[in-house]
């Protein structure tokens, strides 16, 4: 009963839904040459899941939506 006024965002992610955000997350850190356990990293990893949660399940397009995002960040240096 409680379930019904949990929202998705608040439920915990399956094993399923872990394997579909660490695919992606490799692809991007491979894409990206990222370190793993770098701080940019872990921006990654978060972003994957706010959009996994908010509703993107597909693995294709959470590599292009964090890309996309990725894009619209200031350059640094």
């Amino acid at each position: 009963m409680i379930r019904r006024y949990l929202s998705k965002r608040d439920l915990a992610l399956d094993s399923i839904d872990l394997d579909t955000c660490q695919r992606a997350f490799d692809a991007i850190l491979l894409k990206r040459n990222i370190e793993r356990e770098s701080e940019e990293a872990e921006l990654v990893a978060a972003m994957i899941i706010e959009l996994f949660r908010e509703g993107v399940h597909d693995e294709q397009q959470l590599v292009d939506l964090v890309g996309i995002n990725d894009r619209h960040r200031p350059a640094s240096g």
